[in-house]
């Protein structure tokens, strides 16, 4: 995917290889931990990462994340915010 590209609602997000996602109690939320040093998410971030599976599709995430929150219209803000995690290198995506 490039910088401009839009994310496709086929393509399945993975967490990169060497980043890991997890809670982390002395901080009350949960951070993607790499070699370099640590991200600390909000409750959205990671409700996205959680579904980040390298399983499900960006439309399937929605769907999940939808039907999770009262079937509130979710799409635009998850491919934004896995648009800026590609961005980042902490996601890739396998395109379907």
């Amino acid at each position: 995917m490039s910088a401009g590209a839009p994310v496709s609602d086929s393509a399945v997000p993975q967490i990169t290889r060497g980043h890991r996602l997890q809670f982390e109690p002395a901080q009350d939320c949960h951070v993607l931990l790499y070699p370099e040093g640590m991200i600390t998410l909000n409750d959205s971030a990671a409700e996205i990462l959680q579904r980040c599976d390298g399983q499900r599709s960006v439309q399937a995430i929605c769907n999940d994340l939808s039907a999770a929150f009262d079937g509130a219209d979710v799409t635009a803000d998850v491919h934004a915010f896995l648009k800026l995690a590609a961005s980042h290198g902490w996601i890739v995506f396998d395109q379907t």
